[in-house]
């Protein structure tokens, strides 16, 4: 659901499948609108869920912001992965 109530779609900007067999759902933005901390909050749920209902991989995700990302420029995703936290926790 949007910042207006309405239902949308989501497509994520990319999926990492790490050595490990984890799928790493990957979402950028250039600048934040208000529809970013629904579809993160919804992500998230998502991801739980998911990994609730199967155990053959494991999902999680990252949002990357463009400012942070100039800012600290992490070096390995890795990095990235441990670096870009925000909306990993409930907020």
């Amino acid at each position: 659901m949007n910042a207006d109530g309405d239902i949308s779609d989501y497509y994520p900007d990319f999926l990492v499948r790490m050595t490990d067999g984890r799928i790493i759902v990957v979402e950028t933005k250039g600048r934040e609108d208000l529809d970013v901390p629904l579809k993160m909050r919804r992500l998230r749920q998502w991801c739980e869920d998911i990994n609730t209902v199967q155990s053959d991989l494991l999902y999680d995700f990252v949002f990357v912001d463009q400012e942070s990302f100039e800012k600290y420029a992490p070096k390995s995703f890795a990095s990235l992965l441990a670096g870009f936290r925000e909306y990993k926790i409930e907020t």
